[in-house]
């Protein structure tokens, strides 16, 4: 049986361009918001989850986050907020996820090597957490699914 990977993206890239780096190594399953992961990860079991990070192309109140309360920490302004919960829905599904007892390996896109401190922080919260930046090849990738899969 080949190793689960939940795919939550608001695209299909992901999904497209992984099922032709490792498609016959994993079974790809795509949610498209956080909702639709909840939905899935209760029904279905999975050795990974990877989370896009940036998620703007769904509508805002299908975003996962408290929009008045995020805007209340920009003054007040809900377009940044908005984008604020866009460029960070990832964290905020995986906390879902977490919250809902869904302890699977996640793993980001985003590059985190230039925020030390926020990974860290990530990593004590969400783990076991990694990130995969959007320039990884195609071996980078089947490793690190093959890796947190808990794979030999």
């Amino acid at each position: 049986m080949l190793p689960r990977v939940l795919i939550v993206e608001d695209g299909f890239e992901y999904r497209d361009t992984f099922s032709r780096f490792a498609g016959g190594s994993f079974h790809f399953v795509r949610a498209g918001d956080g909702a639709e992961a909840l939905s899935v990860a209760a029904t279905e079991t999975f050795d990974v989850l990877f989370l896009d990070m940036r998620f703007d192309r769904i509508e805002a109140g299908r975003l996962f986050g408290d929009l008045a309360e995020t805007a209340e920490r920009f003054n007040g302004d809900p377009v940044r907020a908005t984008r604020f919960l866009e460029e960070n829905q990832g964290v905020y599904i995986l906390a879902a996820l977490r919250a809902a007892g869904v302890a699977t390996p996640a793993v980001f896109s985003h590059d985190f090597s230039g925020e030390p401190r926020r990974w860290a922080a990530l990593e004590r919260k969400y783990g076991p957490v990694a990130w995969l930046g959007d320039n990884a090849s195609p071996a980078e990738v089947k490793a690190l699914l093959t890796h947190c899969a808990g794979m030999p």
